[in-house]
């Protein structure tokens, strides 16, 4: 059985699969929060502005990495690739592909001048959507949060009340509001989800199971 599967998650002790149960039946929450376990997260770094980088990065995982600030690649099917900085990216894929994934990316780069980290043990991620999704985020975090300039493909490395996060917005599917990606220290989880809980109680808050 891979790791991943054995690994505990970081929000275990809050029962959330018993509070998800027991919020199944709320339909008028404007906030809904998940925890996504397990997440496979590799930490890439290279040169962007080498060709033979960009081709091996999208062989390996199937998207090129994103060479603009604040971005995000990937396909529907595939791993995400957030974008940390000039020459640092974040590959988010299924719970169990973080070792075929690291295998697949060092293989491809194998000879250049770049570096593959499985970082999944680090980091939470927490999904929160609904129509007041970007209300509760607004509360404790200083980015510009309207649609025009953070929406769905845009990622940042920003704060949640007193803790770093990495924030990506994205589709949640025809006639939904957009969603996000909430990635914290996974000491700082249960720190994050109760901020994002108590933010959002004024619009209802249902828990969903991951």
């Amino acid at each position: 059985m891979p790791e991943t599967y054995q690994r505990q998650t970081a929000l275990a002790h809050l029962h959330l699969g018993a509070r998800a149960v027991a919020d199944a039946g709320l339909a008028d929450a404007g906030v809904q929060l998940t925890e996504l376990s397990g997440r496979a997260l590799i930490n890439v770094r290279g040169d962007i502005s080498d060709a033979a980088f960009k081709a091996a990065v999208k062989k390996a995982v199937g998207a090129e990495p994103p060479a603009t600030a604040g971005t995000v690649s990937g396909r529907a099917s595939g791993p995400d690739i957030l974008w940390l900085g000039p020459n640092e990216w974040l590959v988010s894929g299924e719970p169990g592909s973080e070792q075929a994934m690291v295998e697949k990316l060092g293989k491809a780069l194998a000879g250049q001048f770049a570096a593959v980290t499985d970082v999944s043990e680090g980091r939470a991620v927490i999904r929160l959507e609904g129509e007041n999704a970007r209300d509760v985020l607004s509360k404790g975090c200083p980015l510009d949060l309207h649609p025009k300039a953070f929406g769905p493909g845009n990622c940042a490395q920003t704060i949640l009340g007193r803790s770093d996060m990495l924030l990506h917005c994205f589709s949640a599917g025809r006639g939904k509001a957009e969603a996000f990606h909430v990635y914290v220290g996974r000491s700082f989880a249960e720190y994050a989800w109760t901020w994002l809980e108590d933010a959002g109680r004024e619009y209802g808050v249902q828990v969903i199971g991951g």
